[in-house]
């Protein structure tokens, strides 16, 4: 087969797709909606586990479609999978809606309160922040994000070097929030109170990004001391975590695709605004730095475990043999993710142990019950007459295995390690769910900001086959496979 045939029509259409606009201009059949009454018949979109899906999914003549994330909520609107996205109103500033062809159809009459989550039992913590939003200038803060007016002065805080950050999950990464802009830093409604809030007790604020229902997990095991993310207080919730009191009310909004509006976007303008504004190329490089990281000491520890995986399937203690093969089942029984949460989330919660440390020991484990497997094949695939050889001319057991058994071994066994190890690198692009910034997860927070998910993604699967081919040339060159 000419394989080279195929590789100009397949990069042509690669290049097709990317130029292709993320919404079209076209007739004036915009959606229009007066009242809740006409969702009869259409699809909504929203976010998994909010309350409208809960809401909307009772309605039998509304048809819900459900997503991990408000951006691919939006998405599924401007792709025509769902009719009406459905979320609070100051979710899409007037600016994102021009750029994403998106309108405001219908803003809803319920209202509700809004509160940052705290875990139960945590009243100490809850006690000081009721005190801080009872004095803090919540109208000026919600006015600058919100409706644009001028931002309040911040009071500088002494922090000690030594003070425990004020560990804080947002939900979302949408302007005006929570987001990240410039430099990797965080901004928005939320983080703008929890900021000032911090400085007030003395605690530099720490910030990262799950989604709500690996937020909640994560906030009743103790990972962390407050969730935000424009959360409605609901019964519901409550028996989970506990509220703060409200600090902003909000009110649901439907959007609706603006069929008259033209939200083509060249080329050139979609890669500007991937990587270069606020310096996004940035949580490329991050995440790609953090992905290496944990696949270098995840290979490097699931190996010396692989050795001794292989040495336990090879014992002559059969309770030793019946301790690898149990441990092997209970591994591959086992989908990696959920291994990964029940380490972070259960073995390790409250430990204070980083995630980084936790994904690598996890992955370890993964990777050396496979390569434990694969060793000891690789040993059983030597004819036992090469050992009884080796012994016959006089060499000890161990120059036998070393000198004779293993170099052959290693020739058998070596391919199947490399592909172990590019396995590793492509599973560990889960580690997002345990809140690390890896390469998959950067492009997820990318994406939530430019609501374009081809630039980002085609960059992502880019570095990683670059990522595996390099990972695999060295290891050849390591090992002198051919």
């Amino acid at each position: 087969m000419n394989k080279k045939k195929y590789i100009l029509p397949l990069f042509s259409a690669l290049l097709v797709l990317t130029a292709m606009p993320g919404c079209s201009g076209g007739g004036d059949d915009t959606l229009v909606l007066r009242s809740e009454a006409d969702l009869s018949g259409l699809t909504v979109s929203c976010t998994n586990g909010n309350y409208y899906e809960q809401k909307y999914s009772a309605r039998e003549d509304v048809k819900v479609f459900a997503t991990n994330s408000e951006p691919d909520a939006v998405q599924a609107v401007r792709q025509g999978l769902a009719d009406v996205f459905v979320s609070d109103e100051v979710m899409l500033t007037a600016e994102a809606m021009k750029q994403l062809g998106i309108k405001k159809a219908l803003r809803g009459e319920e209202s509700f309160d809004v509160a940052f989550a705290l875990r139960k039992g945590n009243d100490d913590l809850r006690r000081q922040l009721d005190a801080f939003l009872a004095s803090a200038p919540l109208e000026g803060i919600i006015a600058h994000w919100v409706e644009g007016g001028p931002a309040l002065p911040e009071d500088p805080a002494a922090i000690a070097a030594d003070a425990k950050p004020l560990r804080s999950i947002t939900c979302v990464n949408m302007d005006p929030i929570c987001f990240i802009g410039d430099e990797g830093q965080w901004f928005g409604m939320d983080i703008d109170i929890l900021r000032r809030f911090a400085a007030s007790i003395g605690r530099p604020l720490e910030i990262s990004f799950q989604d709500l229902g690996s937020a909640v997990i994560a906030l009743q095991t103790g990972q962390a001391d407050i969730v935000s993310g424009c959360l409605f207080i609901t019964e519901e919730r409550q028996k989970s975590v506990d509220f703060s009191r409200p600090y902003y009310q909000c009110h649901p909004a439907f959007f609706v695709k603006d069929k008259s509006a033209d939200a083509r976007i060249g080329m050139k303008e979609r890669l500007r605004m991937n990587l270069i504004t606020e310096s996004r190329w940035k949580l490329i490089v991050d995440g790609m730095l953090e992905t290496l990281r944990i696949t270098f000491f995840a290979i490097l520890l699931g190996t010396v475990l692989g050795v001794g995986v292989c040495a336990a399937k090879r014992s002559r203690r059969r309770w030793v043999r019946s301790l690898a093969g149990l441990y092997g089942d209970f591994i591959n029984g086992i989908p990696t993710l959920v291994l990964l949460l029940i380490m972070f989330y259960v073995v390790f919660a409250g430990a204070g142990l980083n995630g980084t440390f936790i994904a690598i020991v996890t992955f370890a484990l993964c990777f050396a019950s496979s390569t434990g497997s694969i060793f000891d094949a690789a040993i059983s695939s030597v004819p036992r007459g090469q050992t009884e050889a080796g012994l016959s001319l006089g060499f000890t057991p161990l120059s036998t295995f070393t000198g004779i058994v293993l170099p052959q071994a290693l020739r058998k066994g070596l391919p199947l390690y490399i592909g172990e190890c590019i396995s590793l690198l492509k599973g560990s692009s889960i580690v997002g769910y345990i809140a690390i910034q890896d390469l998959t997860r950067a492009s997820d927070l990318i994406r939530s900001r430019t609501f374009d998910a081809l630039i980002p993604l085609l960059l992502v699967t880019i570095l990683y086959f670059v990522l595996a081919w390099i990972i695999r040339l060295l290891l050849n060159l390591l090992l002198k496979i051919k």
